[in-house]
């Protein structure tokens, strides 16, 4: 079942025709079922035979980038929800009419762009001259006659250069300024011209468009008056050094009015210009958005194509590849490879020949939207080897459920339900989207997961009975408390000290979860911390319990007994008899030891010590009759086990590497996949010695040729057999696994931990934040004031 193993894999060797080898590979990659091998290891990536068509496909991923740079600047949505589904492999001929329509559309788009930059360039200019000119009649108006009308110098008898010294004549520079760099371009222009200038400058209204950065920037208009052409100089240079713009600005006002018209009727005709522009690029980008995701499919897929042929060997006149395929998926790759070749209209078909090997296949798992998550999870801490058992379906429950034990609160697990079953709920809408978001991609891809851990969270919080922090009281107390008779219920108390012996009676269970009178109660905390500390450690047991039986599993499917006697069997025994000791000490003190002679029994922690510090010795306190001589007797293989584990293996294998014929022969013991099993055995050899007589093996060199008969068979060498290094690996397993126990055991206190540390969170959140809101008196301020705590609470709970 390739649900509970990873598929059978088995190698092929293709043969292709060199026209139909681009098609043949695109209906192959449309199945994503071929794992190829690389023909060419010593062949550079530089020199390869299609690597010109490689740096093609990057060279339109390029082009496709800018364009979709440019749409996303235009804020268009570009993204064709259906553009994966229907994006198929185009001809290879297609390949140089998609290149050349995506350089004409970057031709366009890049001359487009520089008109667009070139004329806002000039619309800037002639907006700041525009502003030069209106604003800096007011300066002149208040300045000398020299900057006046011309009636007006007559009529004032004003000569230039005769009526006043030729000292007195005023320079002017006008020009455009950043706010934010005005005050420090006024506090130089005083200190290098040593307040020889005058400065007067106003501010712009409107911000101003760059057309370089595309921001928008605050400007001002500035002028300056100067006496001398070396000041000018100086001043000149300053403005350069502070990036101002600067503009020429008549002395006559009559030239300024003139020129300030002519201005004002060329931003008139490059407004109309740049408008046409702008709605020609939007109509092209419009364009273009429509086939954006299609093209970046379609190149995306042609560079796997070539970059897949690169790994061929290639001939004259046909391409050959060896590549691992499922075998339940052989006649979907041939009939993948006919398609290929009737589209191609070649006329010779292509060969795929099975080649038997001892090599390791590669593991594949296959998965659907549901599994992928949990699969993820699985091979973050390691793949496992080929045909192994596939720990993710076990992993579906035993995941989100221990999630849950630590996330026991049926209100918190109903919004996660909630979030999960949104994202599934649009998962055609945002995979169609396609974001780029990190963070919430991981959340999507794991919304399955989100989702079985938001129901389990629902399950394990009505256990604990615990909705926010508060519990429900569906079927009335069980409890009875002789001293307030009058109580019928848990609602009337406020706080409780709950004493078995005297309060509980006779009376029967809860009928499902905790009972909520605990919710008041003053031992609440000891309680709930005695059962989820126990409960912890009894799920941690069993879930490494089941573990060491998949690898029994293991054992067994590969035919490896040596296996099964050297590690599964000490394995167990050193669990079972240390940790599974004290889960049956748990559940038997659960089951055999009332409210009543609770206090005769013995500490469990105490006594898992005393069984190893107090080697045979009787403990103080006794669980049960013969206690004392079944902890010895666990002690003792406890120890016995770790040699077990150690020794016994590496002996084996030594001795039967140096006697063969005693006994079962290091090959037949160790073999990787047993010879009854058809399943199991299908693409490996069942031994060595089948592949020592077998006629047809042939070298595992990439270019060896298959065998005449169509059934070639690949071998490799024979790895020498080193017992240090055999002894070290088996020293680091038992290590591992002896310290692992113990280690996961405390690890597994965190479900524990983490489940009192979100109860108190809770608890904390309602008392101190919630309940502060509930208790304000009514009215409109009361009423504002619970809104305000309620959303503060909200985002709290959520956060």
């Amino acid at each position: 079942m390739s649900l509970f193993r990873s598929e059978e894999m088995a190698l092929h060797q293709l043969f292709l025709q060199s026209e139909a080898a681009y098609t043949c590979v695109g209906e192959m990659g449309e199945t994503g079922l071929v794992q190829f091998r690389d023909m060419n290891p010593e062949v550079n990536a530089f020199q390869r035979k299609f690597v010109n068509e490689v740096r093609r496909c990057d060279e339109m991923e390029r082009k496709i980038r800018f364009i979709e740079k440019e749409v996303k600047k235009e804020g268009m949505v570009y993204t064709n929800e259906n553009s994966v589904e229907t994006a198929s492999v185009p001809p290879s001929r297609e390949m140089n009419q998609l290149e050349a329509r995506l350089s004409q559309l970057e031709n366009e788009l890049r001359e487009l762009l520089s008109n667009q930059e070139q004329l806002q360039k000039n619309f800037l200019e002639l907006t700041e001259l525009k502003e030069v000119l209106v604003r800096t009649q007011t300066f002149f108006s208040e300045g000398s006659p020299q900057f006046g009308d011309e009636g007006q110098q007559q009529m004032s008898g004003y000569t230039p250069g005769m009526d006043e010294p030729s000292s007195t004549k005023l320079g002017v520079i006008a020009g455009v300024i950043t706010r934010e760099r005005l005050g420090a371009f006024e506090r130089v222009l005083w200190r290098v011209c040593r307040g020889n200038v005058f400065l007067k400058q106003t501010d712009i209204d409107e911000a101003l468009n760059d057309p370089v950065t595309g921001e928008n920037l605050l400007k001002s208009v500035f002028i300056v008056f100067f006496q001398g052409e070396q000041l000018g100089a100086r001043v000149k240079k300053i403005c350069e050094g502070f990036r101002a713009t600067l503009y020429p600005c008549p002395e006559q006002s009559g030239e300024r009015r003139e020129m300030q018209a002519g201005v004002e009727s060329r931003i008139s005709d490059l407004r109309l210009v740049l408008d046409q522009t702008l709605n020609h690029r939007a109509r092209v980008l419009e364009a273009a958005a429509g086939n954006l995701g299609l093209w970046m499919i379609q190149v995306k897929k042609i560079k796997a194509i070539y970059h897949t042929l690169n790994l061929f060997q290639v001939s004259q006149k046909y391409l050959q590849v060896q590549c691992w395929i499922p075998v339940a998926d052989i006649p979907t790759i041939q009939a993948a490879l006919d398609r290929g070749t009737e589209i191609a209209g070649s006329s010779v078909p292509s060969v795929l020949t099975r080649l038997h090997t001892r090599e390791a296949p590669p593991t594949f798992n296959r998965v659907n939207k549901f599994t992928s998550g949990f699969q993820s999870i699985i091979d973050a801490y390691g793949v496992s080897s080929y045909r192994e058992i596939n720990p993710m379906p076990f992993t579906c429950i035993t995941f989100p459920f221990l999630f849950a034990v630590m996330f026991g609160d049926a209100g918190h697990g109903f919004i996660m339900a909630l979030f999960a079953a949104l994202l599934i709920w649009k998962e055609q809408h945002i995979i169609s989207a396609r974001t780029k978001n990190e963070i919430f991609d991981m959340f999507f891809s794991g919304r399955y997961v989100i989702l079985l851990m938001g129901v389990f969270s629902m399950y394990t919080g009505l256990l604990y009975n615990d909705v926010f922090s508060k519990s429900l009281n569906l079927f009335g107390s069980q409890w009875d408390v002789k001293d307030q008779p009058g109580i019928k219920g848990v609602k009337d108390l406020d706080s409780i000290q709950l004493n078995p012996v005297a309060t509980f009676d006779n009376n029967s269970p809860y009928p499902f979860g905790f009972d909520p009178i605990w919710q008041v109660a003053e031992n609440k905390l000891n309680f709930l911390n005695s059962f989820k500390m126990k409960l912890s450690v009894v799920l941690g047991v069993v879930h490494m319990v089941f573990g060491i039986c998949l690898s029994f599993l293991n054992h067994s499917y590969f035919a490896k007994p040596l296996n099964v006697v050297a590690e599964f069997i000490p394995q167990m025994l050193f669990m079972c008899c240390l940790f599974g000791y004290l889960v049956f000490m748990i559940l038997f003190k659960w089951l055999f030891f009332s409210a009543e002679d609770s206090g005769t029994a013995p500490n469990l922690l105490t006594t898992l010590i005393d069984m190893f510090m107090g080697f045979g010795s009787a403990p103080q306190m006794q669980l049960f009759g013969g206690q004392t001589f079944i902890q010895t007797l666990f002690v003792i293989i406890v120890a016995v086990c770790v040699p077990w584990m150690l020794l016994l293996k590496p002996l084996v294998l030594f001795i039967q590497h140096r006697n063969p014929a005693a006994g079962l022969s290091l090959k037949n013991m160790n073999t990787a996949l047993r010879p009854d099993d058809g399943e199991g055995s299908a693409g490996l050899l069942d031994n060595d010695e089948l592949a020592d007589n077998d006629p047809h093996v042939i070298s595992s060199d990439p270019g060896g040729a298959s065998e005449p008969n169509g059934s070639a068979t690949l071998s490799s060498d024979e790895e020498e057999f080193d017992f240090a290094e055999v002894m070290i690996l088996q020293c680091i397993h038992t290590i591992e696994f002896c310290l692992g126990c113990i280690s996961h055991t405390a690890s597994y206190l965190r479900l524990w931990a983490l489940s009192l540390a979100h109860a108190e969170l809770s608890e904390v959140l309602w008392t101190m934040v919630l309940r502060q809101g509930l208790a304000r008196p009514a009215g409109a301020v009361g009423a504002l004031v619970l809104v305000a705590v309620f959303v503060f609470w909200a985002v709290l709970t959520l956060a």
